[in-house]
């Protein structure tokens, strides 16, 4: 039978985030997201419910959230869920279920903090130095010696194509949960 492990979120920070390296040099990053659930209570009046997601980001990636976001700034995460079990030092088991980021998309801009789109990181995500993972490289991971980067700009007579104009996502305010087929 076929599984999948893919989790889409968009939230705000809750606290800066902490940077740290594997005794392997690799980057590790921890940042905590509130997301806010909206939603029409029995009796018609909204409700809002707020559910924290702490999230593991790994690489370069996790070196761009350490220095471009800070609490409580917009941001899209996509990546898988994953159990972290231990015992404590009193016996008793414990675990923990949290995000693992392949890809974290920074919204807003660095001076308000919330609004539309701006600019964003996307990076070679997964666990790395043999602790398996893999995830996504979306070509700002590293690159080897010898290899260059195979994008190349139009030739100067040639014309850019005019970009499409970016939509702005609804408001809450024009989300109807009725509307949403799932």
């Amino acid at each position: 039978m076929a599984s999948i492990n893919r989790v889409f979120l968009m939230g705000n920070l809750t606290r800066d985030p902490e940077l740290r390296y594997t005794p392997g040099g690799s980057a590790v990053t921890e940042i905590g997201l509130a997301v806010n659930r909206r939603y029409k209570a029995q009796s018609g009046e909204m409700q809002e419910e707020t559910t924290f997601v702490d999230i593991t980001v790994w690489g370069r990636q996790a070196e761009n959230v350490n220095q471009y976001l800070s609490k409580g700034r917009p941001v899209f995460v996509e990546g898988r869920l994953q159990l972290d079990s231990w015992e404590t030092q009193d016996g008793q088991k414990r675990s923990k279920l949290k995000v693992v980021a392949d890809n974290v998309q920074f919204l807003g801009s660095r001076s308000d903090g919330g609004g539309g789109q701006g600019g964003g990181s996307q990076g070679g995500g997964g666990q790395r130095g043999g602790q398996g993972g893999g995830g996504r490289d979306y070509g700002q991971g590293q690159r080897g010696q010898g290899q260059q980067d195979q994008r190349q700009s139009p030739p100067p007579s040639t014309p850019r194509p005019q970009e499409p104009p970016t939509q702005q996502p609804p408001s809450d305010d024009d989300l109807n949960l009725d509307d949403i087929p799932f």
